[in-house]
């Protein structure tokens, strides 16, 4: 892997905090192509992004992996406060997200919104020693947010964010909103939609945005023989809480 290839200006994120009240095992640690989903999206952040962080607050699951982790800044439940922890505590400018439980995560997906924080507009009309500085600039031609739109919803939890959010995203946690999707409409003007017509040359089936929230989810999107290790992982461990 060249250092060129990589998106200097983000750190990779992904957020571990979730409760997992709805599947009996861990999300994460789903195996899909065996392989936990961990260690798959682990694996392809590090292709793309010189640093990658795990935001979550039982570091002793996941300290294996060798990766660095953080806890939420604030006790506020929700991705609202993991994605605020990853912003106020990475290096730099921008922070991309992604769940634990997105098996399916596309890389091509990923560096073309990459290429999507900045107005094309903007780009043509400065000179290449400005580049390197426009991620630093309060302009309305830079986004603050990047986010894809599958199904007429927006996915912000497959998006990048830049730290212009940080003030804003803070004091909308502290007076008590917890819905991301409502964030990205207070910042309507600064977010950038990465458009169904856009993500289906790079992603064909949208399976990127694909979560494994319940065992419904695993009979849905899984193969055979990911179905069969997850149905015996479940009976492990009634086995061994009985």
């Amino acid at each position: 892997m060249k250092k060129s290839d990589l998106i200097e200006d983000c750190s990779g994120v992904i957020l571990a905090g979730g409760e997992n009240r709805r599947m009996p095992v861990l999300k994460g640690f789903i195996e899909v192509g065996g392989k936990k989903i961990i260690e798959r999206n682990l694996k392809i952040l590090r292709r793309l992004f010189p640093r990658v962080t795990i935001v979550t607050n039982q570091p002793e699951r996941y300290v294996h992996l060798g990766a660095p982790m953080l806890g939420d800044v604030y006790d506020v439940r929700g991705p609202m406060t993991g994605v605020l922890t990853a912003l106020m505590n990475s290096p730099e400018e921008w922070v991309f997200v992604s769940a634990c439980d997105m098996p399916f995560i596309n890389p091509g997906l990923i560096r073309l919104m990459a290429g999507e924080r900045y107005n094309p507009s903007c780009l043509s009309i400065i000179g290449e020693e400005m580049k390197k500085d426009i991620a630093l600039s309060p302009k309305p031609d830079v986004y603050d947010i990047v986010v894809p739109v599958n199904n007429h919803r927006a996915e912000p939890l497959f998006a990048f964010y830049s730290k212009r959010v940080l003030e804003s995203l803070e004091r909308f946690i502290l007076a008590g909103q917890k819905g991301i999707k409502y964030f990205l409409l207070n910042q309507n003007n600064r977010v950038k939609y990465i458009s169904s017509d856009q993500i289906k040359d790079t992603d064909p089936g949208a399976r990127s945005f694909i979560n494994l929230n319940t065992p419904e989810d695993i009979e849905l999107y899984l193969g055979p023989g990911d179905k069969l290790k997850f149905k015996r992982s479940v009976n492990e461990l009634k086995r061994t809480s009985s």
